[in-house]
């Protein structure tokens, strides 16, 4: 007696989407479903594995470079897979959403790499996931144009050599797909995000002289890096394309996987092309890894640790060394600055910073960076093309004058900057702007012309919940309470409510917002992340 079929996907609580079935084909699921049924075992056993990581982090308030791997890091012999060319020169990478005007305007931009965005720039409704999914097919195949409706201004793509590479993010290994169910069970939506774009799109990449690349989140350790290179081994074999011809970016943007770098690239390294300082979530990850640890982890305000706080010096000098040394591209920082089409002079100053911020960075040795807004990518290449020249990238430069100490990565009170009760007004105010927009299904968002996504609201609500939960007390003298941030959001719905007036206060999803921002910074039990409780009220 033959065995019983597998199960298929079940497509869940979803309204039909134009043309998605150009994107949920059998053939795809039936991929999806094999990736979950081969991986998400092991995904839940990391995920636990975190848990039991951070209990230890909070009894021992330290962290170190682990002693099983020690002769890895000793092991000068080995490196990573050269990029190939479609990846050997990024010195400047644009970031964004999946929709269509993004998708035409960020390969148009003049950057030499896209980051196609499923994750912290996309807040996860299926429209997001499955439109998203059919642009970047539609812009591969050369049919994607977008009018806007507003401006009646037009935008197509330019010709193929004129056009970024594509790196997509899948999202992290925490979040749920709730509308794609095996059994009754959700599909992780990295699974969902890698296994759609990869089954339709690896082969059409190939045939375009590019391939699939993706970029990492939020990994922790150097076994979810392992887990990864696996699903590309078998995805790889499932498609019949050639071993190696993957290529992955990691973010490192965890405290925790900054101790891991070396160890991160060799379990990837025959598909690693690199690693990027991810600023925002490092320092939510410090707050959430270190936030019963005492006054010396408390965070100051976000604006004012900067990329050259000591601490974070550390960990960006130690990415590049480790990059370089193991043959990897070096990625820095986000400019999430948006010009101003009405100031003239804050668009001065920020291109100032933008320009300072990008000079530092290729002077230290990375070979590209990030940029939130097409306007930048000049500033940006400029600061690269200064330190380039005609070379693709500096990966020659070894920094082998770097030494970062264990300590060195979370020595926070190394910065001299405190709390403010500013601080404190700014994070309520960016955190119920950019969940009320989130909640809409927004995930990049323009808020004091910042681009921010979802790691700013995770640290504006973390930097809350830390501050209360140490009791800091502000250069006012008012001491960080669940009671004043209270007030301060109560004050800050009201001053929302007269901008914008009552008919748009009331058709958006402020008092929602409102209140899950005071949920996950005032609840004792500390929320992993935002998206989780914030993803129940996305419908």
């Amino acid at each position: 007696m033959s065995a019983p079929a597998p199960s298929t996907l079940a497509i869940v609580d979803a309204e039909p989407l134009p043309r998605q079935d150009e994107v949920l084909t059998d053939a795809a699921l039936a991929f999806v479903a094999e990736l979950h049924r081969q991986f998400t075992p092991r995904r839940n056993e990391l995920l636990a594995r975190r848990g039991e990581r951070r209990a230890e982090i909070a009894r021992t308030s330290t962290l170190d470079f682990l002693p099983e791997t020690a002769a890895v890091r000793a092991d000068d012999s080995w490196k990573v897979a050269p990029a190939p060319a479609a990846l050997n020169d990024r010195r400047v990478e644009i970031t964004g959403p999946t929709d269509r005007k993004m998708t035409v305007n960020a390969l148009n931009s003049g950057a030499k790499v896209w980051l196609a965005d499923f994750e912290d720039a996309s807040a996860p409704t299926w429209e997001n996931v499955v439109l998203g999914q059919l642009n970047l097919t539609d812009a591969y195949e050369r049919r994607i144009d977008f009018t806007d409706p507003k401006s009646g201004k037009s935008y197509a793509l330019k010709s193929a050599d004129e056009l970024a590479t594509v790196v997509m993010r899948p999202r992290g290994w925490h979040l749920e797909e709730r509308h794609l169910q095996l059994d009754g069970v959700s599909v992780p939506g990295a699974l969902v995000d890698f296994g759609l774009y990869f089954f339709h799109n690896a082969q059409r990449l190939i045939d375009l002289g590019k391939g699939p690349y993706f970029y990492l989140p939020k990994t922790e350790s150097h076994l979810e890096a392992r887990l990864w290179n696996d699903i590309f081994v078998f995805a790889q074999d499932y498609v019949g394309i050639p071993q190696g011809t993957v290529r992955a970016t990691v973010l490192i943007e965890t405290i925790t996987a900054a101790y891991e770098m070396e160890e991160i690239l060799y379990e990837l390294r025959d598909h690693a092309a690199g690693l990027n300082a991810g600023r925002w979530d490092y320092l939510f990850s410090i707050v959430k890894n270190f936030r019963d640890g005492g006054t010396k982890f408390v965070l100051p305000d976000r604006n004012a640790v900067t990329m050259t706080a000591p601490f974070m010096r550390a960990y960006t000098e130690l990415l590049v060394r480790t990059c370089h040394k193991r043959g990897a591209h070096a990625i820095g920082g986000m400019a999430a600055f948006i010009p101003s089409r009405r100031d003239a002079e804050v668009n001065k100053v920020a291109f100032e910073k933008v320009k300072a911020d990008k000079d530092r960075e290729a002077n230290d040795g990375f070979d590209g960076s990030w940029v939130a807004h097409p306007d930048l990518v000049p500033i940006a290449l400029a600061s690269f093309d200064a330190v380039l020249g005609e070379k693709p990238n500096q990966k020659d430069r070894l920094r082998e004058d770097v030494s970062v100490a264990a300590g060195d990565l979370i020595a926070i009170d190394s910065l001299d900057a405190s709390p403010t009760y500013d601080g404190l007004r700014n994070a309520v105010a960016v955190g119920i702007r950019y969940i009320e927009a989130w909640l809409r299904g927004l995930g990049a968002v323009a808020i004091f012309n910042l681009m921010e996504d979802a790691a700013t609201a995770e640290i504006s609500r973390s930097q809350i919940w830390q501050w209360i939960n140490a009791d800091v007390v502000f250069e006012n003298g008012e001491h960080a309470t669940a009671d004043l941030a209270r007030e301060v959001a109560a004050e800050e719905l009201a001053a929302i409510r007269a901008e914008i007036g009552e008919e748009a206060f009331t058709a958006g999803k402020w008092q929602q917002a409102h209140d899950l921002l005071l949920q996950v910074s005032l609840d004792q039990d500390y929320a992993d992340f935002l998206t989780l409780p914030a993803y129940e009220q996305l419908r």
